[in-house]
């Protein structure tokens, strides 16, 4: 290459702003070592494309380059899951050197997954998700707590009220199933699915057993001292999540309901089926989630269709 580099390696403008991304992850979100290893090699490979493409650096890279670098792994035949990986990753490292004014502002901004219809602004794409629902890692009693706790938010659509004061006898996992006691004093069940009830079996089963005096006491999850996790701690466990997944600050319990809502609905889900498992008591305000954002739909047709 004239420069010293290797074909593996990116360019100096690449690399320092990529090393200055990592950095952070690794400190301020504390993510592991495999992780950190996952990213580095998605972001390299991000790169090196834009290399070959004459690019050299990250604020030479547009949305149309985005588009056309997710288009080219797309064309080599990758699951969906993998392209929402990237998107992911160049999202996260994007947002990063913007808001260390390193870029005039971010070319992954409209851009969205193609399997989600974003129809709130809280709303998380599923990818997200999974990589909320990931951060809490190692086996730990807080890890197995906090991925419960966010488990029960996205998987049961729980308000966070609903989910500290979740009971060990509201549970009925033979069954799938789990009792949530709502606004007004109102009970309702809903579907406890696969990966939900496995991380509450654990953390009932591991975690929660090494607390003091978590024997004697009814609440599903408890803090460090064996008391109930009160509304307050359960945001900062959720937020803590969210930069360890190097999400938004401003991702709450409530997203995560949000999240849920608008997931079912753009997978066919029956309208009347969601505002039970909401606990709405008019189907009006159900009715918000149907509304598919503009900004996710101008995303998929500049991403997907040929007259882009």
């Amino acid at each position: 290459m004239g420069d010293g580099r290797t074909a593996a390696e990116p360019g100096r403008g690449f690399a320092e702003g990529l090393e200055d991304f990592l950095e952070a992850l690794a400190i301020e979100a504390g993510l592991a070592r495999n992780t950190l290893r996952s990213y580095r090699a998605d972001l390299t490979r991000l790169a090196l494309w834009a290399d070959r493409r004459g690019l050299r650096s990250w604020s030479a890279l547009g949305e149309r380059d985005v588009i056309d670098y997710l288009a080219w792994r797309r064309s080599e035949g990758l699951a969906e899951a993998t392209l929402a990986h990237d998107l992911t990753a160049t999202r996260m490292l994007m947002r990063h050197l913007h808001a260390e004014g390193l870029l005039p502002g971010d070319p992954t901004a409209l851009l969205d997954s193609p399997a989600l219809a974003r129809s709130l602004p809280g709303t998380l794409a599923i990818e997200e998700v999974e990589a909320l629902l990931a951060a809490p890692e190692g086996d730990g009693w807080r890890a197995q707590r906090d991925r419960a706790l966010l488990e029960v938010l996205y998987a049961c659509g729980a308000r966070v009220a609903e989910a500290v004061g979740l009971r060990t006898d509201s549970l009925q996992p033979s069954l799938r199933v789990l009792r949530l006691l709502g606004k007004g004093s109102k009970s309702r069940i809903v579907p406890l699915g696969g990966l939900a009830r496995e991380s509450l079996e654990t953390w009932l089963a591991e975690g929660r057993a090494e607390l003091p005096g978590a024997a004697a006491r009814p609440e599903v999850f408890l803090s460090a001292r064996g008391r109930p996790l009160d509304r307050t701690n359960a945001w900062r466990r959720v937020k803590a999540a969210a930069l360890r997944a190097g999400l938004s600050a401003a991702i709450s319990p409530h997203t995560l309901r949000h999240s849920f809502a608008t997931h079912l609905l753009a997978a066919g889900a029956d309208l009347r089926a969601v505002q039970e498992m909401l606990g709405h008591a008019s189907i009006r305000t159900t009715e918000v989630y149907t509304h598919l954002d503009t900004e996710h739909v101008r995303g998929l047709h500049r991403l997907y269709h040929p007259r882009s």
